[in-house]
């Protein structure tokens, strides 16, 4: 199954693909979007041909994005939720399970801890997929957001759980 992990911005948009098979996750692609565009409407525009075509491109049955964490500018705030909000759009127009996932969430799937650094994520990242070079923060992001979806999903089947249940059962255990 291919997972499209979204890494949302209004400015840059992180996103990674990879092949959830059994006992293992294949890398397929990653990257990231710099947003060009004057406007808010012209930007978020832009984040939805970009997510739409990937979908139309690689053809994923999933979608994990993270969730909006608190800025200390309502302004940027509110443009991300936006951004997030047209991602959510592109993949549910598609028809794609879309699942959401704290910051925290992520870094703990990935690295083991919730206050885990954006260069242990990277480093992470790049052990579990065998990938040499460097990677973009957006696009490492991205990745690991598909990884941690993978990890729910492949819970998710295992147990009979549904995500909401897998994570209750996570926050309640720490």
């Amino acid at each position: 199954m291919i997972i499209l992990g979204i890494d949302p911005g209004s400015r840059c948009t992180g996103y990674g693909l990879i092949d959830n098979q059994p006992g293992r996750i294949k890398y397929l692609h990653s990257g990231f979007f710099k947003i060009q565009g004057e406007s808010l409407a012209q930007r978020l525009g832009k984040i939805y041909q970009y997510i739409d075509e990937l979908i139309r491109q690689y053809q994923p049955q999933q979608m994990g994005i993270e969730q909006v964490f608190m800025h200390r500018n309502a302004d940027s705030a509110l443009k991300l939720g936006q951004a997030r909000g047209v991602a959510i759009c592109a993949g549910h127009l598609a028809g794609l399970e879309i699942a959401e996932y704290a910051p925290r969430e992520i870094k703990q799937a990935i690295v083991g801890s919730g206050a885990a650094s954006k260069e242990q994520v990277q480093h992470m990242v790049k052990h579990l997929l065998g990938l040499r070079g460097s990677l973009q923060v957006d696009e490492s992001d991205g990745l690991a957001i598909a990884i941690c979806h993978a990890q729910y999903y492949t819970t998710q089947q295992k147990t009979g759980l549904d995500f909401t249940q897998l994570k209750r059962r996570r926050s309640i255990r720490r």
